[in-house]
């Protein structure tokens, strides 16, 4: 009999989830995590992520993405913990732009609620904001963010009371599927399942290397501003989570002062990063970013970017197509697979976690996940 039903290896955003998920169905599970429970090192860091319903991604996403909204509200009230806030949100940009009009296609088929204002609308709802004549925005009262750390800490505090083992700085050294489910090493053992789940985020091109899937790990910086005049204009009350496209398609992404009045407003670049690997990644964020950053933030803000406080940086790591790797392993029914989130992932993970759990003990799952088939980029053989 194997030691364990499921071993999950990962407990960043996606494999913490798992964990609680599979443990609260009363499931023997071993968690793997390479460093300790902070996970401050990968993707699941820097204290916010939005969280939106108006998908201009692509409207596969909203059903996932309605699940995940009440899944954080049920996470919040069996942990005690403040994981997601409601604050609006603004999908800004010139009418035709992805940020909008993709947003506006997703509200319309999914019926959601939303309005489109003009620039006008925007500066008197959102005197933070300034946007250019011919820019609108599409608001979506339901828009917020999530905390990261708080979800993967929830996640964990709740694997953890159903009964899941859990053990931090013990990457997975292997792993093999048997007859009878599969075994994984680590430094300081061998452990046996019925299942193995792999989470591994920006490790994924090494750890998931069989699978062929070509995903990109880019090196993100988040930056922190404190507004000349202070935070009280910016808010959560105030100011939205907000999208904003330029004429170039290049968006910015960002947040109300969540921090208290010294913790000042974040923003960062979507999607502008450079290549890296999880060993290689330079921490040090250096001042000409800290400048573009600035002057980007100084285009849409009278107020931004004030005085600079701190950054940080993180990894994307992203398929070619942008959409999530969510799997039965193609060539080992014992091994289910979760990548190529960054960038937009987060949001989901509360819905990944489930559904996860329901490939691992059902081998299939309810929710539409075709999208994230891995074969999408190359076929593998089933052994």
């Amino acid at each position: 009999m194997p030691g364990y039903d499921v071993i999950v290896v990962g407990l960043g955003g996606m494999g913490s989830a798992a964990a609680c998920h599979l443990a609260a169905r009363g499931l023997r599970v071993l968690g793997l995590e390479r460093f300790g429970p902070a996970h401050d090192r990968g993707s699941s860091h820097g204290g916010s992520r939005i969280i939106r319903q108006s998908y201009f991604e692509s409207p596969d996403y909203v059903p996932l993405l309605l699940r995940a909204y009440d899944l954080f509200d049920k996470l919040a009230r069996d942990s005690g913990r403040d994981v997601i806030t409601l604050t609006g949100g603004v999908m800004a940009g010139l009418p035709d732009s992805r940020t909008v009009a993709g947003s506006r296609h997703s509200a319309e088929l999914w019926g959601l609620e939303h309005e489109l204002l003009d620039a006008a609308q925007v500066r008197r709802r959102f005197p933070t904001m300034r946007p250019r004549p011919e820019e609108v925005a599409l608001y979506e009262a339901k828009a917020g963010f999530v905390r990261p750390e708080e979800t993967v800490r929830a996640h964990l505090q709740l694997a953890g009371a159903g009964g899941a083992d859990l053990h931090f700085d013990e990457p997975m050294t292997g792993w093999r599927a048997t007859i009878g489910g599969v075994v994984v090493t680590t430094a300081a053992g061998r452990y046996t399942a019925g299942h193995l789940v792999i989470a591994p985020g920006a490790w994924a091109p090494g750890l998931l290397a069989e699978l062929a899937v070509p995903i990109r790990v880019e090196r993100q910086v988040q930056y922190w501003f404190q507004p000349r005049g202070g935070v009280d204009p910016y808010r959560p009350a105030r100011h939205p989570i907000y999208i904003w496209e330029d004429a170039a398609g290049s968006q910015v992404y960002g947040f109300p002062a969540a921090d208290g009045p010294d913790g000042g407003a974040k923003i960062a670049f979507f999607r502008r990063g450079v290549d890296t690997t999880p060993q290689t990644i330079d921490r040090t964020v250096h001042g000409r970013e800290v400048e573009a950053m600035a002057t980007r933030a100084a285009t849409h803000f009278p107020t931004l970017p004030g005085t600079f406080l701190r950054a940080r940086t993180c990894m994307y790591s992203t398929t070619p197509d942008e959409h999530f790797v969510i799997a039965r392993h193609p060539g080992h029914d014992a091994v289910s697979v979760a990548c190529g989130f960054s960038g937009h992932g987060f949001k989901f993970v509360t819905v990944v976690g489930e559904i996860l759990a329901d490939l691992a003990t059902t081998g299939t799952t309810g929710y539409p996940i075709g999208l994230f088939d891995p074969r999408r980029f190359s076929t593998v053989t089933p052994r």
